[in-house]
């Protein structure tokens, strides 16, 4: 069953590979950031991005599946 939860989980999972996938986007050496190029700091940048997308999926994720443990026990304590 798709969700709107489900899709921003989708969404937070997909978002680092498209960004690394898509090498033409970083592949320069400018701009420089504390003398590092561009292609392998952006992609540092992308290793705590991912992490924290990652955390939010999960979290996201654990609370549906709350929500839906919950549901389910409603319905069996209605019968």
């Amino acid at each position: 069953m798709v969700t709107p939860v489900r899709v921003v989980i989708a969404v937070c999972l997909v978002a680092p590979f498209v960004a690394m996938l898509w090498v033409s986007s970083y592949a320069k050496a400018d701009p420089a950031f504390i003398g590092i190029p561009f292609f392998y700091w952006y992609q540092m940048l992308w290793v705590l991005i991912s992490t924290v997308l990652t955390m939010i999926a999960y979290q996201l994720w654990q609370r549906e599946q709350r929500a839906r443990k919950a549901a389910r026990g409603q319905r069996g304590a209605r019968s």
